[in-house]
C-alpha cells in the first residue's frame, strides 16, 4: 500500500510541474494581423516580466486617450542583449507591430517589430526580421520559435 501510493504522489508531483512548464508559453498563430502597423503614443509604464516585457502606453485616438500594451521579448533576454530602459514613463514613442485581430488595443512587439524614441528617433529595439514582409501561407506564424526582440545597437 505504501509503494502505490508514493508512485501516486510521484506522478502527481511530475503532472503539476510539467503542466507549469506547458503554459509557460504559447504560439500566437492567427491570433495577430499578419501586416504591421505604426503607432505613436506616450509611455505610462513599462513592466520587465516573464514571460514576456509588457509596454503600458496611451494613444490619443479620435479626441480620447486610449491605453494600449505592447507584449516585448522576455525581460531576462532584453536585459542580456543591453535594454537600458530609456523608455520611462512620460517618454514619447512610435512602435511597429502586430495589433491583435480583435482590434483591441494590444499589440506584439516579438516579430518585424521596431520601438523608436518619438522626440529624437533613436532606436530602442528592432528585431532582427524588421522590415520583412509579412509570411505567407496557411497557419499564420508563431513567436514560439522566434528570437526575443534585442535593442538597436
Amino acid at each position: 500500500m505504501k509503494k502505490s501510493s508514493f508512485v501516486t504522489v510521484g506522478v502527481m508531483a511530475a503532472a503539476l510541474t510539467l503542466s507549469g512548464s506547458a503554459w509557460a508559453h504559447h504560439g500566437d498563430a492567427g491570433r495577430y494581423i499578419e501586416d504591421v502597423i505604426t503607432i505613436t503614443g506616450t509611455v505610462v509604464e513599462t513592466q520587465l516580466i516573464n514571460p514576456h516585457a509588457i509596454l503600458v502606453f496611451d494613444v490619443a485616438e479620435g479626441g480620447k486617450n486610449v491605453r494600449w500594451q505592447a507584449e516585448l521579448g522576455g525581460a531576462q533576454a532584453l536585459v542580456r542583449a543591453g535594454w537600458t530602459n530609456d523608455v520611462k514613463p512620460g517618454t514619447k514613442v512610435t512602435l511597429t507591430g502586430r495589433r491583435l485581430k480583435s482590434g483591441a488595443p494590444y499589440m506584439n512587439m516579438t516579430e518585424r517589430a521596431r520601438l523608436i524614441l518619438a522626440d529624437s528617433g533613436k532606436e530602442v529595439l528592432r528585431n532582427a526580421n524588421y522590415g520583412q514582409p509579412a509570411p505567407t501561407g496557411e497557419g499564420g506564424t508563431s513567436s514560439a520559435g522566434a528570437a526575443p526582440a534585442a535593442p538597436a545597437k
